[in-house]
């Protein structure tokens, strides 16, 4: 008999991740290190959910600090929000957890009410991925993840192997890689990574003084469930524009305990599966600045706004606010939208998920 490791109670789960490949890798928390020569730049993972634990990057005063939401173990990441994790096979929503694929439905597990949200229950980022290779010094450091997701998984058809693959480069440039392959059945994929950025550092308080620009003229409207409404808006006018940098607070409604704030897929400007700019935030007080670039049609916006007082790293306390995420994507519930840009994966083909986050000060 095969046992599935997506199967297995997730007590077993953490004892296996902690046991896992490339054991003598690891630093003493039990993660991965990756670090620039310079020693100025330096970032944690770990193989459960192929997770994003730290980035510590400088200021404009030369001072290192974590810009990224997290916990301390593993085990808390268990039991916590998917800060930083990778989401699969489907990040975002998929209306009434159904779709339809070369004649056949499929129906998953539902997680968000009537839906499936982040590939469900037990998505991606719920999972132990094996190290496949890891280098943790010199020019460009590097960690490749990979997981086999199986047919049926949370209700997704066909086996589908994925590698993630975190990477560092001058001056302070961290990319993340994403490939799958479907050898089996077709299937939609959207993988993401769910980090949590606060260019303050985490646990400083909240982003909406933190200036956004989106190179995205449009947006995906949704409904009351947060499903697309399969129309494609223009930002202008509305408070989704950011086409010129604009604090984070300064148009957005803010509701106390959640409700309130973005949570929304921007449609990117420029060629798509081409790597174009989506995004560049400043911090206005450290002077610490990020610019994404992806080659995928979309990035959700999304301002912790179920944050509350959720414990964290060091000791620190994540509110409502305390970060922003910026996931490239493509467009929410796409496979239930044939006019939206493709998510299907055929047998054979290879899904490229490509995103780098430059930092600056």
């Amino acid at each position: 008999m095969v046992v599935r490791a997506a199967l297995l109670p997730v007590t077993l789960l953490l004892c296996l991740a902690l046991a896992g490949s490339a054991g003598a890798g690891r630093t003493a928390d039990g993660f991965y290190e990756l670090k620039n020569k310079k020693g100025d730049f330096s970032i944690k993972v770990t193989n459960w959910g192929a997770t994003l634990v730290s980035v510590l990057v400088p200021d404009c005063k030369g001072d290192l600090t974590d810009v990224v939401l997290g916990y301390d173990t593993v085990a808390a990441y268990a039991k916590g929000a998917a800060a930083g994790s990778t989401i699969g096979r489907v990040a975002n929503r998929i209306a009434n957890a159904r779709f339809v694929l070369d004649g056949r439905t499929y129906r998953l597990l539902r997680n968000d009410g009537n839906n499936t949200i982040h590939g469900g229950p037990r998505g991606f980022n719920k999972v132990i991925w094996t190290v496949k290779e890891y280098v943790h010094d010199g020019d460009s450091p590097y960690i490749t993840f990979y997981y086999r997701s199986f047919d049926g998984e949370q209700g997704f058809p066909g086996y589908l192997d994925v590698y993630v693959t975190y990477q560092l480069s001058d001056p302070y440039d961290l990319s993340i890689h994403m490939n799958a392959t479907a050898t089996s059945k077709a299937t939609p994929v959207n993988l993401v990574n769910h980090a949590y950025w606060n260019l303050a550092g985490h646990g400083s308080g909240d982003v909406l003084e933190h200036e956004l620009q989106m190179f995205a003229s449009r947006y995906t409207p949704v409904d009351g469930y947060m499903i697309p409404t399969g129309q494609v808006a223009p930002v202008a006018g509305t408070k989704y524009d950011f086409l010129t940098p604009t604090p984070v607070g300064a148009n957005m409604e803010i509701v106390p305990g959640g409700g309130g704030g973005y949570d929304i897929n921007f449609a990117v400007d420029g060629q798509q599966n081409a790597m174009r700019p989506v995004a560049r935030v400043q911090d206005p007080d450290s002077g610490r600045a990020l610019e994404l670039w992806a080659n995928q049609p979309g990035v959700q916006l999304y301002t912790a706004n179920w944050l509350s007082n959720d414990k964290g790293k060091g000791g620190k306390v994540y509110g409502q606010y305390g970060a922003l995420c910026l996931e490239t994507q493509a467009y929410p519930d796409a496979v239930n939208h044939p006019d939206f840009p493709s998510s299907t994966v055929r047998p054979g083909e290879v899904y490229k998920h490509d995103m780098v986050f430059k930092f600056s000060h």
